[in-house]
């Protein structure tokens, strides 16, 4: 895989698990230095989030916290695994874990935009 840049990219969700958070009203801004990857997000039902990720070839390894829009803060960690779409779009497809309530779990999809 050719090297990855998620300097100044866009991602949406394409699909979540049931007690996932996040909704197609979310928004994802990335930054990259190096290995280091950060994001924001926002929209639906997510107040304000951030996640802190390393690139490790083709996954990113994050954690990420929010605050929903009832007032919850959330956080939790992610194993991303990255591939390019037929449309040269970068599509991250997450394993997720809340720490925060434990067992609760799933996969979910983002592609950029």
């Amino acid at each position: 895989m050719k090297k990855i840049n998620f300097n100044n990219k866009k991602f949406s969700l394409l699909e979540n698990s049931e007690n996932g958070k996040v909704n197609s009203e979310t928004i994802f801004e990335y930054k990259q230095d190096g290995n280091l990857v950060t994001a924001d997000y926002y929209g639906g039902t997510i107040r304000y989030g951030k996640i802190i990720a390393h690139l490790d070839n083709n996954q990113l390894v994050m954690l990420y916290q929010c605050l929903t829009i009832e007032n919850k803060l959330k956080a939790g960690k992610a194993i991303a695994e990255i591939t390019i779409t037929k449309a040269n779009k970068i599509k991250l497809t997450l394993d997720w874990e809340w720490l925060n309530e434990e067992g609760q779990r799933g996969v979910s999809e983002y592609i950029e935009i």
